[in-house]
């Protein structure tokens, strides 16, 4: 190859590379213009630094002094809920007395009042759901919104008018409606126990997952517990009695479909009520 042709190649490669770089150049603004758009209008008025800041480099760990960690139990104390529940000898009383506790940080965080249950207090058949919302809150009373109205017609459907005692695991509002915590229900679990104590119902149906898995143990979906036969057993006495878990009335409100596995599971449960003795 001769020295003309060596410098006319040199001179394409040069000229190519200067092209891929301007084109880069190209590329790299109006990406840069693109983003910069993307961002006003996201509504990026203002630059929080003047120049640059690496945020992917590794900045060095600031050395703490050491101090002892403090122990902070999760699970309520439950002797004062206890002592209080059990000097109820009736209803009223612990109703009173569930007024006055103050072990549940529900009661703090915006509930009005305390929602306790309604119902006949001779009841045979006690209805435990997860917690009271807007509506029982300002009423205080269980299950007096839509999905408590969807309830009252079902029962009564299934002849079960005048044979209820409604509840919930907890007895003030959670904030947003939200399901109650595992501590909230503890908290209130004395109280609970107490009342189906002193009813002392033939049977319990559990509503929603939150009240079936406080009151059985159990880590199944709520799909997979309804219309099973469990024994519910107190805590603190020997008292055990049948139990079955069903869907929330608020969740048939969604799930209209879903209906027929509640209506269901009504009448397993009234059969069984009406016919008196355990299966096997």
């Amino acid at each position: 190859m001769g020295q003309e042709q060596t410098q006319v190649l040199a001179f394409h490669s040069l000229s190519l590379q200067v092209r891929c770089r301007v084109t880069g150049m190209n590329l790299e603004r109006r990406a840069a213009q693109s983003l910069l758009a993307f961002w006003a209008e996201a509504g990026v008025e203002a630059l929080y630094l003047d120049t640059p800041r690496d945020r992917m480099a590794v900045a060095p760990v600031p050395r703490l002094p050491a101090t002892k960690p403090a122990i902070v139990s999760s699970t309520p104390d439950q002797s004062a809920g206890r002592d209080l529940a059990w000097a109820a000898h009736d209803l009223e009383a612990l109703a009173a007395a569930i007024a006055a506790f103050d072990g549940c940080a529900l009661k703090r965080e915006g509930a009005r009042q305390a929602v306790c249950w309604r119902g006949a207090v001779d009841a045979p058949v006690m209805i435990v759901g997860e917690a009271p919302g807007a509506d029982e809150d300002a009423q205080g009373s269980p299950f007096v919104g839509r999905a408590g109205r969807l309830l009252d017609k079902m029962l009564a459907a299934a002849g079960l008018e005048g044979r209820i005692l409604i509840t919930n695991t907890v007895f003030w509002r959670p904030p947003g409606n939200r399901t109650p915590t595992p501590e909230e229900q503890l908290a209130c679990a004395p109280f609970l126990e107490r009342a189906i104590d002193l009813v002392r119902p033939k049977l319990l149906l559990f509503v929603g997952a939150a009240a079936a898995k406080s009151m059985l143990g159990a880590n199944e979906g709520i799909l997979a517990l309804r219309g099973r036969w469990f024994e519910w057993r107190a805590r603190h006495t020997d008292l055990e009695i049948p139990a079955m878990p069903t869907l929330h009335p608020a969740f048939l409100l969604r799930q209209p479909g879903a209906k027929k596995r509640a209506w269901q599971d009504l009448l397993t449960l009234t059969e069984r009520l009406d016919r008196g003795d355990r299966p096997a």
